[in-house]
């Protein structure tokens, strides 16, 4: 099978084991850096560039790990793809819908999938009130397109969360703001779904002074065991937003598991360094089972 792999680099965790396994299963894999991608259209059939070299239909099936900063772009090209008859494990309107934060928890509430109490307003004059909707604070500022902890803010107080709020509101940032779990206790869950199909499992606690669990930001992995409903959770938020590889974070609380995110990219160095599992391997095999084969 002859597999594209859209990523910027090589050099990055998770492209090189997906790379290595499918080379160790016996497939062709190139790596097409999207950002270096064009999409022509008009006359004659839409055709997708790469280096000036049709790509159109050079492979049976592509994986897209498509960066924060080019999502618009990198969600076209992959559309161009699934136009061409291309399989895909992330569709485009899938990247793009995860990528939001807002439009991901809009979809996932409309589904009665469990969330934290959320806001997002483009209102800066009546801050206090937003906040007191949430029960006041302590309140969580997120950016709405931000990945791997960035962009996430922990407001203890009513001062300093309507400081941070009023100055993002004056960037013109898009932003959400949630209730703080208090319960959690700076621990989050990590589900990693391939095909519908749970294959890892870990837990991420805070390093000492930071509130968020992500490994990125020094985060502690250990392998767990999700509960029933934790599952249920993980998959349906996957099935939902059309992913066919996801990491889904959830917390803990009284109330029991809340979605937090869905990442249609997810890294693989701490699931796999946290369980032992080849969650790689689990990615290629899904695109053996799905991806057409091309006639020779």
């Amino acid at each position: 099978m002859d597999i594209g792999l859209l990523s910027v680099s090589i050099n990055v965790y998770s492209t090189k084991r997906i790379a290595d396994e499918a080379e160790n299963l016996g497939h062709y894999i190139e790596l097409i850096d999207h950002t270096k991608c064009s999409v022509k259209l008009g006359s004659g059939n839409p055709m997708v560039y790469y280096r000036n070299e049709d790509v159109t239909n050079a492979f049976d099936a592509i994986i897209p790990r498509i960066g924060a900063k080019v999502t618009k772009h990198g969600a076209a090209i992959v559309k161009q793809f699934e136009m061409n008859g291309i399989f895909s494990t992330a569709r485009s309107l899938s990247i793009t819908r995860a990528r939001n934060k807002v439009r991901t928890l809009q979809i996932l509430a409309r589904k009665h999938i469990p969330i934290p109490e959320t806001l997002f307003s483009i209102n800066p004059d009546d801050v206090e009130e937003q906040i007191e909707l949430l029960g006041g604070p302590p309140v969580i500022i997120k950016l709405q397109e931000g990945t791997q902890g960035n962009g996430v803010i922990l407001a203890e107080s009513k001062k300093s969360a309507k400081s941070i709020i009023d100055t993002l509101y004056k960037m013109d940032t898009s932003i959400l703001i949630q209730k703080y779990i208090e319960e959690s206790n700076g621990e989050d869950i990590r589900i990693f779904v391939v095909g519908q199909k749970i294959v890892a499992s870990m837990k991420r606690t805070s390093a000492i002074g930071e509130f968020r669990s992500n490994v990125h930001h020094g985060g502690i992995t250990e392998v767990i065991e999700p509960t029933a409903k934790e599952k249920h959770i993980a998959l349906n938020a996957t099935k939902h937003l059309g992913l066919g590889v996801a990491g889904v974070d959830l917390i803990r609380s009284k109330k029991g598991p809340l979605l937090i995110e869905v990442n249609a990219s997810p890294g693989l160095e701490g699931i796999e360094g946290a369980t032992g599992i080849n969650v790689a391997r689990e990615i290629i095999q899904f695109v053996e089972k799905n991806g057409r084969r091309k006639k020779k």
